[in-house]
């Protein structure tokens, strides 16, 4: 059976210290992706302080309930994730393929949600440009509202899909039988990425659905 000390790399002393290792860079680069983000959510916040009701107007033309649809789905996943690295520490190895597998398609389905609402923007003319909607073009911060939203919601979808093809690796992973109760780093590390993507989302979902409905 596969162990942590059998995963020791020779730059390390212990798996202890490996782990931890491990662990530092990936809240390290966490730490990055939250710089990034907080860039963005600046601008959302000082332009929403700037045209308050250009942003109220815009909101109203998001999909409530295809962003709440998204919301659950993600939320749900990240209970998937966490009920993936608990399986493995009880060595229950299919439960760990399901698990994955489960958070995959869930991620899936966002990303699929969430292109169909792109599209149906695309038919009513809510993307920015000379073809914008011209019932909210003369509403200063519409345009800004709807900039900001595809900026941010495809940059977190990118993560998704980052994150759909690392689930996908840990799923195959787990198959061949390469995590044990003794060894699961990887999968911690992969939870904590999904977690995040999971987090940067609940703060989307009312920045851009729930501006005009509070």
């Amino acid at each position: 059976m596969n162990t942590a000390a059998q995963h020791l790399q020779e730059q390390f002393d212990t798996s202890r210290q490996q782990i931890k290792a491990a662990k530092l860079g990936m809240w390290t680069f966490l730490a990055t992706e939250v710089v990034l983000f907080g860039a963005l959510f600046c601008a959302y916040a000082f332009y929403r302080y700037v045209f308050p009701q250009g942003y109220a107007l815009a909101s109203k033309h998001t999909d409530f309930a295809l962003g709440t649809i998204e919301t659950a789905i993600l939320l749900t996943s990240s209970l998937t994730m966490a009920l993936a690295i608990r399986a493995t520490r009880l060595a229950q190895r299919k439960a760990t393929v399901y698990f994955l597998a489960a958070t995959a398609i869930l991620g899936a389905a966002f990303i699929g949600i969430h292109a169909t609402e792109y599209l149906q923007e695309w038919h009513e003319h809510l993307w920015p440009g000379k073809h914008f909607d011209e019932s909210l073009r003369g509403v200063n911060g519409t345009e800004m509202f709807f900039t900001l939203y595809y900026v941010m919601t495809c940059l977190h979808g990118l993560h998704v899909t980052i994150g759909i093809g690392v689930l996908v690796v840990l799923a195959v992973l787990s198959f061949r039988g390469r995590f044990t109760a003794g060894y699961y780093t990887p999968l911690e590390l992969g939870g904590l990425y999904w977690h995040l993507v999971d987090i940067v989302w609940i703060f989307l979902y009312p920045l851009f659905y729930l501006v005009s409905r509070t």
